[in-house]
Protein backbone atom coordinates (compact mmCIF):
# COMPACT_ATOMS: atom_id res chain seq x y z
CA UNK A 1 0.00 0.00 0.00
CA UNK A 2 1.00 3.62 -0.31
CA UNK A 3 3.10 5.16 2.44
CA UNK A 4 1.33 7.61 4.72
CA UNK A 5 1.85 11.20 3.62
CA UNK A 6 0.05 14.48 4.14
CA UNK A 7 -0.18 15.61 0.51
CA UNK A 8 1.77 14.41 -2.49
CA UNK A 9 1.12 15.12 -6.17
CA UNK A 10 2.10 12.24 -8.44
CA UNK A 11 0.92 10.11 -11.34
CA UNK A 12 1.36 6.39 -10.77
CA UNK A 13 -0.56 3.27 -11.69
CA UNK A 14 -2.77 1.37 -9.27
CA UNK A 15 -5.44 -1.32 -9.36
CA UNK A 16 -8.75 -1.49 -7.49
CA UNK A 17 -8.71 -4.30 -4.91
CA UNK A 18 -12.20 -3.98 -3.44
CA UNK A 19 -15.24 -5.54 -5.17
CA UNK A 20 -16.47 -1.95 -5.56
CA UNK A 21 -14.55 1.14 -4.47
CA UNK A 22 -16.40 4.43 -4.00
CA UNK A 23 -15.08 7.63 -5.54
CA UNK A 24 -15.92 10.74 -3.51
CA UNK A 25 -16.05 14.39 -4.48
CA UNK A 26 -13.27 15.08 -1.97
CA UNK A 27 -11.00 13.16 0.36
CA UNK A 28 -13.46 12.61 3.21
CA UNK A 29 -15.82 9.74 3.98
CA UNK A 30 -18.77 12.07 4.63
CA UNK A 31 -18.68 13.63 1.14
CA UNK A 32 -20.90 12.53 -1.73
CA UNK A 33 -20.07 9.53 -3.90
CA UNK A 34 -19.63 10.68 -7.49
CA UNK A 35 -18.76 7.32 -9.06
CA UNK A 36 -17.22 3.91 -8.39
CA UNK A 37 -14.54 1.60 -9.76
CA UNK A 38 -14.80 -2.19 -9.65
CA UNK A 39 -12.28 -4.91 -8.85
CA UNK A 40 -9.37 -5.22 -11.26
CA UNK A 41 -9.79 -1.75 -12.78
CA UNK A 42 -6.45 -0.15 -13.61
CA UNK A 43 -6.52 3.46 -12.47
CA UNK A 44 -4.11 6.36 -12.18
CA UNK A 45 -3.24 8.02 -8.87
CA UNK A 46 -3.00 11.79 -9.32
CA UNK A 47 -2.59 12.96 -5.74
CA UNK A 48 -2.40 11.54 -2.21
CA UNK A 49 -3.65 13.25 0.96
CA UNK A 50 -3.31 11.21 4.12
CA UNK A 51 -5.57 8.14 3.65
CA UNK A 52 -7.10 9.34 0.40
CA UNK A 53 -5.97 9.29 -3.23
CA UNK A 54 -7.31 11.33 -6.10
CA UNK A 55 -7.67 8.87 -8.96
CA UNK A 56 -8.58 8.84 -12.63
CA UNK A 57 -10.48 5.89 -14.11
CA UNK A 58 -10.09 4.63 -17.72
CA UNK A 59 -13.02 6.80 -18.87
CA UNK A 60 -11.21 9.92 -17.65
CA UNK A 61 -13.37 10.41 -14.56
CA UNK A 62 -11.69 11.71 -11.41
CA UNK A 63 -12.59 11.39 -7.75
CA UNK A 64 -11.17 10.62 -4.32
CA UNK A 65 -10.83 7.00 -3.23
CA UNK A 66 -9.80 5.67 0.16
CA UNK A 67 -6.34 4.13 -0.13
CA UNK A 68 -7.56 0.81 1.29
CA UNK A 69 -9.47 0.30 -1.96
CA UNK A 70 -6.43 0.35 -4.23
CA UNK A 71 -2.98 -1.11 -4.60
CA UNK A 72 -0.09 0.65 -6.28
CA UNK A 73 1.50 -1.44 -9.02
CA UNK A 74 4.22 -1.02 -11.61
CA UNK A 75 2.29 -2.95 -14.26
CA UNK A 76 -1.26 -3.20 -15.48
CA UNK A 77 -3.31 -5.94 -13.86
CA UNK A 78 -5.33 -8.51 -15.82
CA UNK A 79 -4.53 -6.94 -19.16
CA UNK A 80 -4.52 -8.62 -22.54
CA UNK A 81 -4.61 -12.39 -23.03
CA UNK A 82 -3.89 -13.16 -19.36
CA UNK A 83 -7.28 -11.82 -18.24
CA UNK A 84 -10.76 -13.14 -17.66
CA UNK A 85 -13.83 -10.99 -17.08
CA UNK A 86 -16.84 -11.75 -14.93
CA UNK A 87 -19.75 -12.43 -17.30
CA UNK A 88 -22.48 -13.14 -14.75
CA UNK A 89 -24.05 -10.56 -12.47
CA UNK A 90 -21.65 -11.66 -9.72
CA UNK A 91 -18.84 -14.15 -9.19
CA UNK A 92 -17.54 -15.67 -5.96
CA UNK A 93 -13.77 -15.94 -5.51
CA UNK A 94 -12.59 -18.91 -3.40
CA UNK A 95 -9.32 -19.89 -1.71
CA UNK A 96 -9.56 -23.42 -3.18
CA UNK A 97 -11.62 -25.17 -5.88
CA UNK A 98 -14.54 -25.90 -3.55
CA UNK A 99 -17.74 -24.06 -2.70
CA UNK A 100 -18.20 -25.89 0.62
CA UNK A 101 -14.85 -25.89 2.48
CA UNK A 102 -14.67 -22.13 3.11
CA UNK A 103 -16.79 -19.09 2.41
CA UNK A 104 -15.76 -16.98 -0.62
CA UNK A 105 -12.84 -14.59 -0.23
CA UNK A 106 -15.06 -12.00 -1.87
CA UNK A 107 -17.91 -11.56 -4.32
CA UNK A 108 -17.10 -9.37 -7.31
CA UNK A 109 -19.51 -7.79 -9.81
CA UNK A 110 -20.06 -8.08 -13.55
CA UNK A 111 -17.13 -6.80 -15.67
CA UNK A 112 -14.57 -7.31 -12.88
CA UNK A 113 -11.27 -8.54 -14.25
CA UNK A 114 -8.98 -11.25 -12.92
CA UNK A 115 -5.61 -12.51 -14.08
CA UNK A 116 -5.34 -16.14 -15.11
CA UNK A 117 -2.79 -18.16 -13.17
CA UNK A 118 -0.41 -20.35 -15.12
CA UNK A 119 -1.03 -23.24 -12.72
CA UNK A 120 -4.28 -24.67 -14.09
CA UNK A 121 -5.65 -28.09 -13.23
CA UNK A 122 -7.52 -30.42 -15.55
CA UNK A 123 -10.91 -29.41 -14.18
CA UNK A 124 -13.36 -27.73 -16.51
CA UNK A 125 -15.43 -26.39 -13.62
CA UNK A 126 -12.69 -24.33 -11.98
CA UNK A 127 -10.18 -21.72 -13.07
CA UNK A 128 -7.23 -20.59 -10.98
CA UNK A 129 -6.61 -16.86 -10.93
CA UNK A 130 -4.09 -14.50 -9.40
CA UNK A 131 -5.54 -11.63 -7.43
CA UNK A 132 -4.02 -8.16 -7.59
CA UNK A 133 -2.17 -8.85 -4.32
CA UNK A 134 -0.66 -12.01 -5.90
CA UNK A 135 -2.89 -14.37 -3.90
CA UNK A 136 -3.76 -17.54 -5.81
CA UNK A 137 -7.52 -18.08 -5.84
CA UNK A 138 -10.26 -19.91 -7.72
CA UNK A 139 -13.40 -18.99 -9.62
CA UNK A 140 -15.97 -21.19 -11.24
CA UNK A 141 -15.29 -21.18 -14.97
CA UNK A 142 -18.96 -20.56 -15.72
CA UNK A 143 -18.76 -17.15 -14.04
CA UNK A 144 -16.02 -15.74 -16.26
CA UNK A 145 -15.07 -15.42 -19.90
CA UNK A 146 -12.06 -14.65 -22.05
CA UNK A 147 -14.36 -13.50 -24.87
CA UNK A 148 -14.85 -9.75 -24.72
CA UNK A 149 -15.87 -8.99 -28.30
CA UNK A 150 -18.03 -5.87 -28.79
CA UNK A 151 -21.76 -6.61 -28.88
CA UNK A 152 -24.18 -5.63 -31.61
CA UNK A 153 -27.11 -3.37 -30.66
CA UNK A 154 -29.57 -6.33 -30.51
CA UNK A 155 -27.11 -8.26 -28.33
CA UNK A 156 -26.71 -5.24 -26.06
CA UNK A 157 -30.49 -4.84 -25.71
CA UNK A 158 -30.77 -8.53 -24.84
CA UNK A 159 -27.99 -8.18 -22.26
CA UNK A 160 -29.64 -5.14 -20.68
CA UNK A 161 -32.65 -7.22 -19.61
CA UNK A 162 -30.43 -9.38 -17.38
CA UNK A 163 -30.04 -6.36 -15.08
CA UNK A 164 -33.75 -5.78 -14.47
CA UNK A 165 -34.51 -5.50 -10.78
CA UNK A 166 -31.00 -4.61 -9.67
CA UNK A 167 -31.04 -1.69 -7.22
CA UNK A 168 -30.61 1.95 -8.12
CA UNK A 169 -27.58 3.46 -6.37
CA UNK A 170 -26.44 7.06 -6.68
CA UNK A 171 -22.92 7.02 -8.13
CA UNK A 172 -23.22 3.28 -8.78
CA UNK A 173 -21.33 1.58 -11.61
CA UNK A 174 -21.73 -2.10 -10.76
CA UNK A 175 -24.28 -4.87 -10.34
CA UNK A 176 -24.34 -4.05 -6.62
CA UNK A 177 -26.17 -0.91 -7.83
CA UNK A 178 -26.15 1.39 -10.86
CA UNK A 179 -27.24 4.96 -11.30
CA UNK A 180 -28.80 6.03 -14.58
CA UNK A 181 -25.67 7.14 -16.43
CA UNK A 182 -23.52 4.40 -14.93
CA UNK A 183 -25.95 1.90 -16.44
CA UNK A 184 -26.05 3.42 -19.94
CA UNK A 185 -22.28 3.90 -19.91
CA UNK A 186 -21.86 0.19 -19.13
CA UNK A 187 -24.23 -0.85 -21.93
CA UNK A 188 -22.35 1.28 -24.46
CA UNK A 189 -19.06 -0.10 -23.15
CA UNK A 190 -20.29 -3.58 -24.08
CA UNK A 191 -20.38 -2.30 -27.67
CA UNK A 192 -16.76 -1.21 -27.34
CA UNK A 193 -17.70 2.45 -26.90
CA UNK A 194 -16.15 4.51 -24.09
CA UNK A 195 -18.66 7.21 -23.26
CA UNK A 196 -18.53 9.97 -20.62
CA UNK A 197 -19.71 9.07 -17.13
CA UNK A 198 -22.49 11.60 -16.36
CA UNK A 199 -25.82 12.07 -18.14
CA UNK A 200 -25.28 15.72 -19.07
CA UNK A 201 -21.82 14.94 -20.44
CA UNK A 202 -23.19 12.00 -22.41
CA UNK A 203 -25.84 14.22 -24.05
CA UNK A 204 -23.19 16.81 -25.00
CA UNK A 205 -20.58 14.26 -26.09
CA UNK A 206 -19.17 14.64 -29.61
CA UNK A 207 -19.53 10.89 -30.12
CA UNK A 208 -23.32 11.14 -30.42
CA UNK A 209 -25.70 12.85 -32.82
CA UNK A 210 -29.17 14.28 -32.25
CA UNK A 211 -32.18 12.05 -33.03
CA UNK A 212 -35.79 13.28 -33.36
CA UNK A 213 -38.16 11.67 -30.91
CA UNK A 214 -40.25 10.27 -33.78
CA UNK A 215 -37.22 8.54 -35.36
CA UNK A 216 -35.86 6.51 -32.45
CA UNK A 217 -34.03 3.23 -32.98
CA UNK A 218 -33.20 0.60 -30.34
CA UNK A 219 -29.94 1.57 -28.67
CA UNK A 220 -30.56 5.32 -28.80
CA UNK A 221 -29.96 7.24 -25.60
CA UNK A 222 -32.77 9.27 -24.03
CA UNK A 223 -32.15 12.26 -21.79
CA UNK A 224 -34.47 13.89 -19.27
CA UNK A 225 -34.42 16.91 -17.01
CA UNK A 226 -35.74 20.40 -16.41
CA UNK A 227 -34.11 21.80 -19.56
CA UNK A 228 -31.30 21.10 -22.05
CA UNK A 229 -28.97 22.82 -19.60
CA UNK A 230 -30.21 20.71 -16.66
CA UNK A 231 -30.18 17.08 -17.77
CA UNK A 232 -30.49 14.81 -14.75
CA UNK A 233 -31.49 11.38 -16.10
CA UNK A 234 -30.83 9.01 -18.98
CA UNK A 235 -32.01 5.67 -20.29
CA UNK A 236 -31.70 3.53 -23.41
CA UNK A 237 -34.48 3.06 -25.96
CA UNK A 238 -35.26 -0.63 -26.60
CA UNK A 239 -38.12 -0.28 -29.12
CA UNK A 240 -41.93 -0.24 -29.04
CA UNK A 241 -42.01 3.02 -27.12
CA UNK A 242 -40.06 1.57 -24.19
CA UNK A 243 -36.69 2.28 -22.61
CA UNK A 244 -34.61 0.61 -19.94
CA UNK A 245 -33.17 2.71 -17.15
CA UNK A 246 -31.88 2.77 -13.59
CA UNK A 247 -34.30 5.07 -11.82
CA UNK A 248 -35.85 5.96 -8.49
CA UNK A 249 -39.25 6.62 -10.12
CA UNK A 250 -41.88 4.52 -8.31
CA UNK A 251 -39.51 1.60 -7.65
CA UNK A 252 -35.74 2.29 -7.25
CA UNK A 253 -34.44 -0.44 -9.54
CA UNK A 254 -33.39 -1.00 -13.13
CA UNK A 255 -36.70 -1.21 -14.98
CA UNK A 256 -38.40 -0.85 -18.34
CA UNK A 257 -40.40 2.36 -18.65
CA UNK A 258 -42.77 3.72 -21.29
CA UNK A 259 -41.73 6.91 -23.02
CA UNK A 260 -45.39 7.92 -23.29
CA UNK A 261 -45.81 7.83 -19.50
CA UNK A 262 -46.74 11.40 -18.41
CA UNK A 263 -43.87 11.44 -15.91
CA UNK A 264 -41.31 10.89 -18.66
CA UNK A 265 -43.09 12.93 -21.34
CA UNK A 266 -43.03 15.97 -19.09
CA UNK A 267 -39.26 15.88 -18.52
CA UNK A 268 -38.04 14.48 -21.86
CA UNK A 269 -35.28 16.70 -23.27
CA UNK A 270 -33.57 14.97 -26.21
CA UNK A 271 -32.36 11.73 -27.77
CA UNK A 272 -28.91 10.86 -29.02
CA UNK A 273 -27.48 8.14 -31.25
CA UNK A 274 -23.90 6.91 -30.93
CA UNK A 275 -22.08 7.69 -34.17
Amino acid sequence: MLASVHSVVLAVNAVVVRPVADMHSSGREDTDVVSQAIYGTNIEILEVRNNWAKVRTPDGYTGWMHRSGLLRTDKRYADGQTAVEVKNLFANVYREPSITKHKPIMTIPFESRLEISGEQQNDERWMQVRLANNQRSWVQAGDVTTETKPLTVPQMISLSRHFLGLPYLWGGTSTFGYDCSGFTQMLCRRRGIVMPRDADLQAAWTGVSNVPKNALHPGDLLFFGASPEKITHTGMYIGNGEFINATTHETPVIQISKLADPHWTKIFVCARRVK
